[in-house]
């Protein structure tokens, strides 16, 4: 592990670090001159582009060739927003179509409420969206619902009138157990207020669409099973957000989105942002051998960000193994984590200044409020946003430390910061439809680059299927074939 350069010293010896290390894409800004990469870092990691091919596998992505190997699929997320292969782009635009249709028409219906149920993929992206800009939607309110505990439903419902009230079911399987159970009591819910024909009432989004209508669904709204779960929001997985906000902001999302493809594909590796990230990225976690990374949101609206990045983030790149099947030579994804400042520097940003676990810090804000409270609101939060990279990278010295603990060596060491400790800035002109969308495919395109770069497959998570699998055989009773721990919480919880 080679140690990381100062980089305080980095920022004195360069005048145009901060222009190198910053650039501007589809009205957001990203800093990166406060990570821990020089200029013989970032060459090297340009050689390690090359030799991964990165050119190479960015261009079967967009083409829609198969960069899933142990599915042997294509990942064509991208159509969903037009900018994938011609064939995968016209297919995506039937089912956008039909995304409009019924968004329209249940705007414009008498309804108030909408419970979506599905869960990973299928609910934290539906749930960033409505949470960041569903506020000031006008259409019906959206409650999501993923979770198997049934806590988790009956309070949504509570907020509900059943009378006035649509279901949207997501399972790309139309097999997953939790979300099917959870409609299934849900359709219970609504046939116990006396509504009649429950089923009618339900927009499936699936894709396996015969599933749903074999099942008895309402509306059935097909993606591609090429899109992968923690990639869907850009397909029919995003109805929510169409129903709350409208079809025409769901389209600003895709254009955002689009602006961020069209970056992705055609800059080269000196000004391709999401490349450049995703090379710091794993400069940490491989090379530096720092073992997390944290994502804070300075707006009140992106607090599930964290959330989402880290599905997208370690069910993506969590792998140890490479796309042939050897094992890997060194650390892949980092682990997730995150808040909401600045709550957060109240709970734990103790741990990223002086704890022993160090891994870069991400600050994501927002030039302009999204309230009209006294502007001395967003003014703070900006300025603690911004401080926190300054105090990470300066630290403060033992001599600086002494001369405020009135030469007391305990205290003085206890106030004793590092410093040197990486971070990033990601800041958005304002959060509107086209700006988030332009921010999730960058982060979507940071993920896939830094999988080229390791050699990993991002598209597939058979990690997910063990645990999944042997849930299946709890259910199923009986405790042979499992541990005696296993066993006995078993017996105790008489499942």
């Amino acid at each position: 592990m080679l140690p990381p350069p100062s980089i305080a010293e980095l920022f004195d010896a360069d005048d145009g670090r901060l222009a190198r290390l910053s650039r501007d894409v589809a009205g957001l800004h990203f800093d990166f001159s406060k990570l821990a990469v020089d200029g013989n870092i970032l060459a090297a990691l340009q050689a390690l582009a090359v030799e991964a091919d990165f050119s190479g596998w960015r261009q079967r992505l967009f083409a829609g060739e198969v960069v899933n190997a142990s599915e042997n699929r294509a990942a064509t997320h991208i159509a969903e927003r037009g900018t994938g292969s011609a064939a995968d782009n016209a297919a995506a635009a039937i089912g956008q179509a039909m995304v409009r249709d019924v968004a329209t028409r249940v705007r414009g219906e008498d309804v108030s409420h909408v419970l979506h149920i599905g869960i990973g993929g299928s609910a934290l992206g539906p749930a960033l969206l409505l949470d960041a800009l569903g506020r000031d939607g006008d259409g019906p309110v959206v409650h999501i619902v993923a979770n198997i505990d049934g806590e988790a439903l009956a309070r949504a419902a509570a907020q509900c009138d059943p009378a006035r009230t649509r279901i949207v079911i997501v399972s790309k399987t139309f097999s997953t157990t939790e979300t099917l159970t959870n409609a299934d009591s849900a359709l219970a819910w609504l046939a116990a207020a006396g509504v009649a024909d429950p089923r009618s009432r339900t927009i499936s989004v699936t894709a396996a669409p015969e599933r749903a209508r074999a099942w008895g669904a309402g509306d059935v709204l097909p993606f591609a099973d090429t899109v992968g779960g923690r990639y869907s929001l850009w397909s029919a997985v995003g109805l929510p957000f169409a129903l709350r906000c409208g079809p025409d902001a769901f389209a600003a999302l895709h254009a955002g989105a689009r602006a961020m493809d069209a970056h992705f594909r055609d800059s080269d590796a000196g000004q391709n942002a999401p490349l450049l990230a995703a090379m710091c990225d794993v400069w940490a976690a491989r090379y530096q051998r720092q073992p997390v990374r944290a994502v804070f949101a300075y707006d009140e609206r992106l607090r599930l960000l964290p959330a989402f990045l880290q599905q997208l983030e370690m069910e993506s790149n969590g792998k140890s193994v490479t796309r042939a099947g050897a094992p890997v030579d060194g650390p892949t994804a980092a682990v997730t984590w995150g808040g909401t400042g600045t709550d957060a520097q109240h709970a734990v940003f103790q741990l990223l200044h002086q704890g022993t676990v160090v891994g870069p810090a991400e600050f994501v804000a927002v030039r302009e409020p999204g309230h009209g409270l006294a502007a001395t609101h967003h003014r703070q939060l900006l300025a603690n946003c911004f401080a926190q990279g300054a105090a990470l990278m300066r630290g403060r010295t033992l001599e600086q430390a002494l001369a405020l603990s009135g030469g007391d060596a305990a205290l003085a060491a206890a106030k004793t910061f590092a410093g040197n400790r990486p971070s990033a800035t990601i800041l958005l002109d304002r959060l509107d439809p086209f700006s988030l969308g332009a921010l999730l495919a960058f982060y979507e395109h940071r993920v896939f680059a830094a999988a080229v770069l390791m050699g990993i497959n991002p598209f597939d998570q058979w990690g997910v299927e063990l645990g999944k699998e042997m849930a299946t055989a709890v259910m199923a009773g009986g405790a042979e074939g499992f541990d005696p721990s296993t066993a006995d919480l078993m017996a105790r919880a008489k499942i």
